[in-house]
């Protein structure tokens, strides 16, 4: 455990937040054991336990006697929004609250499913603008946006994927070829300069590929685990992306790579 505790003792936090910081924590060691979360967090061994039943049966760590070890997930399956919320998540913030700073006053975007444009969209929440039309086949952004008076929610139909929330396949796809949008906001699974932006479904890629189609400028918003990384289907070559909003641990040389095949790369 570090020596400094994640939870001061003034500070309380959520219970969403504690039970996200307890699933980063075990991935992140291997282990823990209940008594020392309840030190880290300043809290007792029955919420501790509680917690840790909660984030099992939500398929992010797995009990063990006495505590908790971490789910061990390929990367190349098509993991689970849940899971995917709790890797990495300081990093998305920044992706995200940097990709918000792109968004300009009556603009119309896309914002993809994922776990990093849910970002985007508390971000969004944050902000004053007058009018932001978005438009989205997630059905956890569209929850983020809702009730925001200046921000309208167009949400593409079409089958669930309950891995990820979004919505896909070809009544998606013909709302969607009926519209058109400044700026997209592009989640991926991987991104490798030599095969393209790639992602595991194939109705998502199809999705994904009209709407870069139909968007003036495609923004591709991913943490640096995810450079390098293939998956089965491929949405688009790198060369078709403006920009890559990435964070600071991405490798030189694949930044370099981005960079010249004519790819902006913002650094977070």
């Amino acid at each position: 455990m570090s020596q400094t505790k994640t939870a001061e003792p003034h500070r309380r936090l959520l219970v969403e937040e504690r039970r996200r910081l307890i699933a980063e924590l075990v991935a992140k060691q291997g282990r823990a054991t209940v008594e020392e979360l309840a030190n880290e967090f300043g809290t007792s061994a029955v919420t501790i336990r509680a917690d840790l039943e909660t984030l099992a049966r939500q398929g992010l760590v797995a009990r063990s006697h006495g505590g908790a070890l971490p789910v061990h997930t390929p990367v190349s399956n098509d993991t689970p929004l849940s899971i995917k919320e709790t890797r990495r998540h300081a990093q998305k913030v920044r992706i995200g609250q940097a990709a918000a700073r792109l968004i300009r006053d009556g603009e119309t975007i896309i914002l993809d499913s994922g776990s990093t444009t849910a970002e985007i969209a508390r971000q969004i929440r944050q902000m004053k603008l007058e009018s932001l039309t978005v438009i989205t086949n997630a059905l956890n952004v569209a929850l983020e946006l809702s009730g925001l008076p200046n921000v309208r929610v167009m949400m593409l139909g079409g089958m669930l994927r309950q891995t990820s929330y979004s919505l896909v396949g070809p009544d998606a796809e013909q709302a969607l070829g009926k519209l058109s949008a400044d700026r997209l906001f592009l989640g991926v699974d991987g991104l490798d300069p030599a095969v393209g932006v790639t992602t595991p479904d194939p109705l998502e890629a199809s999705l994904n590929a009209l709407m870069i189609r139909v968007s003036r400028e495609t923004v591709a918003v991913l943490d640096a685990s995810k450079l390098g990384q293939r998956s089965l289907s491929v949405i688009t070559p790198v060369n078709q992306l403006h920009q890559v909003i990435t964070d600071a641990s991405a490798p030189d040389e694949m930044i370099e790579t981005l960079r010249g095949a004519g790819v902006e790369v913002t650094l977070v």
